[in-house]
């Protein structure tokens, strides 16, 4: 008992640590997303090299996540993440350094952007495989929730800060806080002492098996597995849904609730409605999945997910707009969160990375902006914003029948609560 006891007590505080360089890298990153579209616009005054730093962020995961994925899951993952940070740092160094001897450039902004994006898809891999075993998965969820939680509060606090601070003063200086949370972020991931991987298990893949052959062994398992392609399409629906919401926020504030996209403070109520749905999501979950089970959870938050999405589309009124957004934002996030941490009790530790990674690329790398493309499209042919919205919410409603179409009906009804 006693060993128990101390095993819990350095799990908990590895997992604080864990947590502190998570909130640390993630709060850099969010610094950097709004300094960089601003400083290449300040370089270049051009709007297709400004949108060029955006493509170069998101294209990373589509081009390697299934390399990352494989690597985490046959390497040391405390070594990659620890590569990640410190390389990531000395890369965002170079550009307050160049600003400030008077020899930055647009493509030098561009190639940092791709280079640190990069090695976040390398550490994005292996920590989807370290969470589950530094903490086990019974407690994965309240581990994950709290996780999301703090990244969620990050994202709510950090865009207007920084957005204020570009407005006052120069954004390259600002990416040096970037790098000095990457590396905060590597000494807080290297303090960790419990083990992020499990050497046997990946010394034996090492010496048995190619990446390549790693890549298939994780794609035939998504093939095979109905219940985590399930969860990856659930994923996929929402995460079309939000970019479809997102997409139109603006011009559906402007044209149906009279709400200006600049110089009106309730923009910033609407704007916050669903990172608050997101908080309390992370409070919820862990105590619905203890009542109900995943699978029963994720059968009912998807239809209240999609109930919600019509109560926004009905919404005329800024204050019930609002509303509706924060309790749209809970439920999406409760459907996001219970899908990911279901997804990883149910996959092999071996396939962990590889799986998560591969889902996350479909879910959020294809699924977000597939649905601001379709939103935009529609209101490109005279419609209201509001059919742009009402095209995530079908989405919503495909992964609904998807859901309860699936295995996921059998387990809600034969697997128990977790206790």
């Amino acid at each position: 008992m006693l060993n128990t006891a101390v095993d819990e007590a350095d799990t908990d505080q590895d997992f604080r640590r864990y947590l502190a360089a998570r909130a640390t890298s993630v709060t850099g990153s969010l610094v950097a997303t709004v300094a960089l579209p601003v400083l290449v616009y300040q370089l270049t005054g051009s709007p297709a090299w400004t949108s060029a730093i955006a493509v170069a962020e998101a294209l990373p995961y589509l081009l390697f996540g299934l390399v990352a994925g494989a690597v985490a899951d046959r390497a040391d993952r405390r070594r990659l993440m620890l590569v990640a940070d410190f390389t990531s740092a000395a890369l965002l160094a170079t550009i307050p350094a160049a600003w400030a001897l008077g020899v930055l450039t647009a493509p030098h902004v561009l190639v940092v952007g791709f280079g640190v994006q990069t090695l976040f898809v390398v550490f994005d891999a292996a920590n989807f495989g370290a969470l589950p075993t530094l903490v086990g998965k019974q407690r994965l969820t309240t581990a994950y929730s709290q996780v999301y939680a703090a990244t969620t509060l990050a994202e709510l606090l950090i865009p207007p800060l920084t957005g204020l601070l570009v407005a006052i003063a120069a954004p390259a200086p600002l990416i040096a806080v970037n790098a000095t949370t990457a590396l905060a972020s590597g000494l807080l991931v290297r303090s960790i002492v419990r083990p992020l991987s499990t050497a046997k298990d990946t010394a034996e893949r090492r010496a048995a098996t190619s990446i390549r052959t790693d890549i298939r062994t994780g794609l035939a398992f998504l093939a095979r597995h109905r219940t985590v392609r399930v969860l990856t399409l659930v994923g996929t629906t929402h995460s079309v849904a939000s970019g479809a919401y997102v997409a139109m926020l603006v011009p559906w504030a402007d044209r149906v609730l009279g709400v200006a996209p600049s110089g009106d403070w309730r923009i910033a109520v609407l704007f916050s409605g669903w990172g608050i749905g997101g908080l309390l999501a992370s409070r919820l979950v862990p105590r619905l999945n203890n009542r109900y089970g995943g699978a029963r959870l994720a059968l009912g938050a998807l239809p209240t997910s999609l109930l919600c999405g019509c109560a926004v589309l009905l919404s005329t009124h800024w204050i019930a707009a609002a509303l509706s957004a924060t309790a749209w934002g809970t439920a999406h996030s409760t459907v996001v969160i219970n899908a990911i941490t279901h997804r990883q009790r149910i996959t092999p530790d071996d396939l962990q990375s590889r799986i998560n990674t591969t889902c996350r690329m479909v879910s959020w790398g294809i699924g977000m902006p597939t649905g601001a493309a379709l939103a935009g499209a529609v209101t490109m042919s005279g419609a209201s914003p509001q059919v742009g919205i009402a095209t995530g919410v079908l989405a919503l409603l495909l992964g609904v029948v998807a859901a309860w179409s699936s295995p996921l009906r059998h387990e809600s009804r034969t697997t128990p609560a977790n206790p």
